[in-house]
């Protein structure tokens, strides 16, 4: 098992154990891992807290989530959007949501090197991509979600979008390694990264949201000076020095995850220094047994809400690996561990009409 990370002045390795001990303390016998204990479990924070607890050298715990993915996906390749104490209280889909085990199940084979859990998850995140594609639309973007009738939502979101960008890539490093060509794949994520770049209006407007800020960044979509430029023009908007970053930008509320994928954002754009110091700031949130609260509003000096979740202990453990470069899986989020000269991945639209595709 390789070294668990550790990021000088700000955690050492027997603390990323602790909070990777605080996620696994949530896990249920099924192997899901819900928010907090006794909360709510979605595919997208579910497969972030598998990640973290892998990094953290917890990796039967891991697989045991990966395990509960593989086991209550649905004939479609979806899982419901919302499931308690084994119980589906929202029987849709988030497109987003199911793209993202491509992620975590490419991340663990990075991680492990094992060749038996690639293969056994492979039919996992094939049927779960294919699903998600059948909500791409003509321009590229893909619906939010698809209802329980199979109805696409109608909307799109630039940061759901901009995070499926990322799982793409991830399952196509997946197929490639496992020698199982996907050119539809390769064509979906050329339309997708397209209507990231040059089509803001394909999106509904949410640029309150930090996530909409960063994560054409997070995602791969938007790189280099353009992403530079992109993280310039809105951080005066999101970063309170000391504290970590906004959820949104007119309220005086600070939180655990978005502030560690900004982290993970900077790192893949080269900006380390600024990173670090993010990932610092945002300590304040850490509880004496590992765990990290969701968020804090400085204005009064409460933290808010009152839960301590599982996703925001393992962004952080995952910001660590990145800063650390530790495992063989810290590169997850930059362009280390994915294929590059994607042939599609920068051909505008109007060139892709005659090419075979996934989705509507």
């Amino acid at each position: 098992m390789p070294d668990v990370p550790e990021v000088p002045g700000v955690l050492d390795a027997a603390e990323v154990v602790a909070t990777g001990r605080s996620i696994a303390a949530a896990q249920e016998e099924s192997g899901a891992v819900p928010w907090f204990s006794g909360g709510h479990v979605d595919p997208w924070d579910h497969v972030e807290s598998a990640m973290g607890m892998a990094v953290a050298g917890l990796v039967t715990e891991a697989e045991r989530a990966y395990e509960w993915l593989r086991t209550t996906q649905r004939p479609d390749g979806s899982w419901p959007l919302q499931v308690r104490d084994g119980r589906v209280e929202d029987e849709g889909a988030d497109t987003n949501f199911c793209a993202y085990p491509a992620v975590g199940v490419w991340h663990h084979v990075l991680l492990t090197g094992d060749e038996a859990f690639a293969e056994r998850m492979w039919p996992v995140v094939r049927d779960a991509i294919d699903f998600v594609l059948t909500a791409q639309r003509e321009r590229g973007e893909i619906d939010w979600a698809v209802g329980a009738t199979g109805e696409p939502a109608g909307e799109a979101l630039l940061s759901g979008c901009s995070s499926i960008h990322h799982s793409l890539r991830c399952a196509l490093a997946l197929a490639e390694h496992l020698g199982r060509q996907q050119p539809s794949w390769e064509v979906a994520l050329g339309r997708l990264g397209h209507v990231l770049r040059r089509h803001p209006e394909a999106f509904t407007p949410k640029g309150r949201y930090s996530m909409d800020w960063y994560y054409p960044v997070l995602g791969g979509a938007v790189r280099g000076a353009d992403g530079a430029r992109r993280i310039a023009e809105r951080w005066a908007d999101f970063v309170v020095d000391g504290l970590g970053i906004r959820c949104v930008d007119d309220h005086p509320w600070v939180t655990g995850a978005e502030t560690c994928e900004l982290v993970l954002s900077l790192d893949a754009l080269g900006d380390r220094d600024r990173a670090r110091e993010l990932l610092a700031a945002m300590q304040h949130l850490r509880d004496p047994d590992g765990s990290y609260w969701t968020g804090y509003v400085y204005a009064d000096g409460k933290r808010w809400p009152e839960e301590r979740t599982t996703w925001t202990a393992a962004a952080v453990v995952l910001a660590a690996d990145a800063l650390s470069r530790t495992t063989p899986a810290n590169g997850i989020f930059r362009a280390d561990t994915l294929p590059t000269g994607l042939p599609l991945d920068n051909v505008p639209c109007c060139e892709l009409e005659d090419v075979p595709r996934v989705g509507r």
